[in-house]
């Protein structure tokens, strides 16, 4: 199969599940819409009576005309927002808006906007900034650790990464996160306990040293948490790549014992390592609802929680649209990385279809 459509069917297969992903969410979030919907409409009715005293005593005085004309009101505004259509036929155009980027407006301003995508689009950057630089910190130490234990497997240096990577992996990150706010934002001091920024927000050089100052304790959570699994599949990974015959071969050649480590061993273990290289950095991008939580931090994780709370549906449908997207897309990046390094990988596809 030649790589182009190995590329063709992979990006078919994740806009067809993005489509059944949407669809599946606007059939869950499309009668919870029209219920809030149907309570606005009620809203502008009374809102409008309000407005006009004349109206309401006239028609005050007489009770079967105001029947008549509320439920006249009410079917025109359920018309004029087409709720008056089929179920599946609302879900559809729903499902359209969602996969074609029509988000709408919240109800009420978060982070200052009622655009939905301009409210995504300012969460995303600060969910990079805080789990991505967090990850990137996770994967480098978790490498180099990862290959150190491989090499002097059964060592206390391998015991150790062992250890550690059980103790780590067990902690949940929320209970660490405030296990460290208490200690060294509470009893010593030295960091904050949440938030991106000081209150009120510091200008120039001096903002963006502030949010690093902030994220130090986030950032060592995550680090904290995370980088223990990935020394230990790493080292699992190595150690199996180095039982290898051609690593074999390589030490009876005389070959330095680096360059049989990061030249061969650490090459041929590149495809799964780059699977989960590629999972983390993206998945991380969905940002996480009770990490964010717990330090206050404006990013994706967050917002879903908001929009939650406060039944922002047209918000729901957003976050669950790019978070979803995000996965597909690491899943597509991670199979042409499997692709391009392991081209068994695309013989295997060929010979099945």
């Amino acid at each position: 199969m030649g790589y182009g459509r190995y590329l063709a069917i992979r990006l078919l297969n994740a806009l067809l599940v993005l489509a059944l992903v949407t669809l599946l969410v606007s059939v869950l979030f499309t009668k919870v819409a029209e219920e809030d919907l149907k309570s606005s409409i009620q809203e502008q009715i009374n809102m409008k009576l309000r407005a006009n005293p004349e109206l309401m005593k006239q028609l005050s005085a007489d009770p079967e005309r105001f029947q008549q004309w509320y439920q006249s009101e009410y079917n025109r505004l359920i018309k004029a927002y087409g709720l008056d259509k089929p179920f599946w036929v609302r879900v559809l155009e729903r499902t359209k808006d969602t996969l074609t980027l029509k988000f709408g407006n919240t109800k009420t301003p978060i982070f200052g906007e009622t655009n939905v995508k301009k409210i995504i689009a300012a969460a995303i950057p600060r969910t990079v900034l805080l789990f991505t630089t967090a990850q990137i910190i996770v994967i480098l130490i978790g490498l180099l650790l990862g290959v150190k234990a491989a090499q002097v497997a059964g060592s206390a240096l391998d015991r150790a990464v062992s250890i550690i990577a059980m103790l780590t992996s067990s902690i949940p990150m929320w209970w660490f996160g405030m296990i460290a706010i208490l200690i060294f934002s509470f009893k010593l001091g030295w960091f904050p306990s949440g938030g991106m920024t000081s209150t009120p927000p510091k200008e120039g050089f001096a903002y963006y040293t502030d949010i690093l100052y902030h994220m130090v304790l986030p950032v060592g959570t995550i680090v904290f948490v995370l980088f223990g699994g990935w020394a230990w599949t790493t080292r699992n990974i190595m150690i199996g790549t180095m039982q290898e015959d051609f690593i074999m071969a390589a030490r009876a050649k005389g070959v330095p014992e680096r360059k049989v480590i990061y030249g061969h061993a650490l090459r041929a273990a590149a495809p799964p390592i780059i699977t989960m290289t590629i999972f983390s950095l993206l998945g991380s991008l969905g940002g996480a609802i009770i990490t964010e939580g717990v330090f206050n931090w404006p990013g994706m994780g967050r917002l879903y929680w908001t929009a939650l709370q406060q039944n922002e549906t047209r918000l729901l449908m957003g976050v669950t649209f790019v978070t979803v997207a995000l996965y597909l897309i690491s899943m597509i990046l991670a199979d042409l990385a499997y692709g391009y390094l392991d081209p068994r990988v695309k013989v295997g596809a060929s010979q099945q279809t």
